[in-house]
């Protein structure tokens, strides 16, 4: 029988070593389950448990369900405050959203940007729905209502700062589990973000747009969710290309919406919400309970086509 690793030997790694800690804490389950060793199994499974319930410091909330991410509300109870212009420099202030309690620890954080012309209203329903699943989310005015993609992934990388240095609700921020969202050119935006920081945890760019088709320098794992009916940001021409440039080895998905427009993101949606909420779960809490929903590829009525690198873990 093979010596049970101490915990000592799955240290806390950047992204590139999570993978690995998975693939290494399967054997111990395995010989956890099983018993190997009638005198040894008593003892290995009590190690195993006790390792087990400290082996991911980030997973936060109870087992979900098809249900539960499907839901208008997860099980954190939540608060919001507003940030003003005037408070803060490199966007023009926004919304919080909020877990009220700390009894599991820190939450990572996700800044959301509104596409061009719009303010943060139209993606403030994201807000609630990712905070009450355990995410402090913060969704931005943009300084211009005309900013482009680079500028709005500027602001948003300013935005996550923002939350995770001096806001009021900082102390509730773990600093490194840090996302990107957006729509159309916020979208756009969430890209941007992410090639200029590849410390990010997640990027979901929500029927996005941009100038440039070549995201090969991407390494944050990313969903790109298009709109089959979208005429605005075409996926031919945007999303689509976004996610066959990156690299092949890359943590990646492209969700396409059936029969769906370049504004379905900016009201409720299940099907963007729900996949969002696992994405997230799955690369910034690196909760593995997530993987279900992600791998295989969902499919649905509500789904045009799905891609991915699956598996994941």
């Amino acid at each position: 029988m093979q010596p049970v690793p101490s915990p000592d030997d799955y240290q806390p790694r950047p992204r590139s070593g999570r993978r690995w800690f998975h693939h290494a804490l399967r054997p111990l389950l395995a010989l956890a389950l099983t018993g190997v060793g009638v005198a040894a199994a008593p003892a290995l499974r009590a190690d195993a448990v006790d390792f087990m319930a400290a082996a991911n410091p980030y997973q936060r909330g109870p087992a979900p369900s098809v249900a539960s991410i499907e839901a208008t509300r997860g099980p954190f109870a939540i608060a919001q405050t507003t940030v003003s212009a005037s408070s803060v420099q490199g966007f023009r202030g926004g919304t919080i959203y909020y877990p009220t309690s700390t009894a599991e620890g820190t939450f990572g954080a996700v800044a959301i940007s509104p596409g061009f012309t719009a303010r943060q209203s139209s993606v403030a329903w994201l807000g609630p729905r990712l905070a009450s699943q355990g995410f402090v989310v913060i969704t931005i005015d943009t300084l211009s209502v005309w900013d482009q993609p680079a500028s709005r992934g500027t602001q948003l990388l300013a935005a996550l700062d923002y939350v995770r240095n001096t806001s009021a609700v900082r102390a509730r921020v773990d600093g490194n589990r840090l996302a990107v969202m957006g729509h159309s050119m916020g979208g756009g935006g969430s890209l941007s973000a992410a090639a200029t920081r590849p410390q990010l945890q997640a990027a979901i760019p929500l029927t996005g747009w941009h100038s440039t088709k070549n995201w090969s320098s991407v390494r944050v794992p990313t969903l790109v969710i298009g709109a089959e009916n979208d005429t605005v940001a075409p996926v031919s021409s945007h999303s689509e290309p976004f996610y066959t440039s990156m690299p092949a080895t890359l943590d990646k998905a492209y969700l396409e919406l059936n029969a769906a427009s370049h504004s379905a993101p900016t009201s409720s949606n299940v099907t963007v919400a729900k996949y969002s909420i696992s994405w997230l779960k799955r690369f910034v809490d690196d909760d593995t309970r997530y993987e279900q929903f992600l791998c295989p590829a969902p499919r649905g009525t509500t789904i045009q086509e799905y891609r991915d690198t699956c598996p994941h873990s």
